[in-house]
Parts: C-alpha cells; structure tokens; sequence
C-alpha cells in the first residue's frame, strides 16, 4: 500500500503577514487612542489646577479684606491722623491682620490691574507709618493672569441710606467702608468672572472721626 501522506498544520507567509499587518493596525489605533486621552486628561488638570489656584487667590484677599483694619498714622504733608485704605475702582491699597505668610503684626495689601498682564497684588509689613513707600518698593506678584479688576465700596451717608461708590479716600473719610466689592472680570475668551463681596467688620476707627461722611457714620 502507498504511505499516506500527513496533513500539515500551519500558516502559509499570506496568512502570517495579514496577521503582523491587521496587529500592527490594531496597536497603532490604540497608541493614538491612549495618547488622545493622556492629552486630554493633562489639558484638564492643567485647567482644573488653573482654577484651583485662582480661587485660592481670591479666597485670600477676601480673607484680607474682611480682616482690613483701620490702621492711621500721622501725616507729614497734613500733620492729622489718617486711616490708611486707598480706594479706587481699579486699585486698592489697606491694612489687614492677614498675612499670606500668616506673620504675626498687620500687613498692607495691594492689588491693582497691571496693563496687559491681569491682577498684581504686593504686600509689606505695616508699622505706625505709611506703608506707601515699602509696598512701592515690593515686586509685583501677578495672581490671576488675563483678568482686569472692577471695585466699589459700600458707604452710610445717613442711618437710612447705603450706597456703592468707586472711590474711597482713607484719609477723608477717617473710616474704612462696610463693604468692598470686587469684580474680578475676565479679558480672554476662556476665563469666567469671579464676583467677590467682603463685609468689612472693623470699618470704624475708634478715635478718628470721619470727615466726608457727616454724622451718619459717627452715630
């Protein structure tokens, strides 16, 4: 009888470069897959840490804010007692208990929009003097890139009436105001306003009265 010949088993070259082929496809496809999302994901973080730390900021300065204090020293140029809170409705210099290296004694604050750049704050020790000099001396730290500030200050004129006002002279009123509002408003297409409202607690100077704001403050 003639041998019978076994079956062979395997791939033929066809079939083993259709496989390395359709694998190599499938890898591919899932590189760029993983990549998308690992690029996404970082894009997020990125954003959500972005946020974070701009809330963080403002946190701060509402922080600073409600714990402003009616700090006065004696003028040169006048030779009277003034409190120092420098108001406007882009600009905002004051006294604070909080310190954002939480040191013990008062801090001065500042917070202005730089031109081009977003929201500039510097701080500096605050003694029985002016503070203007040493924080004009201090480095602008930028803490919300692309925003621009919008501020208004809270006044009594009379028991019966409040009002906002974008401009509040420490020096005249003899007082802080009993509210600051800021607007925090975003200049790029991505950014989103931050509103901030902060009761000031001490507004009253305890021996200073006020100047501009009549009796309506002193009673």
């Amino acid at each position: 009888m003639p041998l019978l010949k076994k079956p062979q088993h395997g791939f033929t070259i066809i079939e083993v470069l259709l496989a390395l082929s359709l694998t190599a496809l499938l890898l591919t496809l899932l590189s760029t897959g993983m990549y998308v999302v690992a690029r996404d994901w970082n894009d997020n973080t990125e954003r959500l840490d972005a946020k974070l730390d701009e809330s963080l900021a403002i946190l701060q300065i509402e922080r600073a804010l409600i714990a402003a204090f009616p700090h006065s020293f004696n003028s040169t140029e006048t030779m009277l007692r003034e409190v120092y809170f420098d108001g406007e409705d882009d600009r905002l210099r004051w006294i604070s208990t909080v310190s954002p290296q939480r040191l013990v004694g008062l801090t001065a604050w500042s917070i202005d929009a730089v031109s081009g750049e977003g929201i500039g704050v510097r701080t500096a020790p605050a003694f029985s003097d002016d503070p203007s000099t040493r924080l004009d001396s201090v480095e602008t730290r930028i803490i919300l890139s692309g925003y621009d500030l919008e501020i208004s200050y809270l006044r009594e004129p009379n028991a019966l009436t409040r009002e906002w006002t974008d401009e509040w002279l420490g020096r005249e009123q003899g007082a802080l105001p009993l509210a600051v509002h800021i607007l925090f408003r975003a200049t790029g297409a991505e950014g989103s306003d931050y509103d901030l409202i902060a009761p000031i607690k001490a507004w009253r100077h305890r021996s200073i009265m006020p100047n501009a704001l009549g009796a309506g403050l002193g009673q």
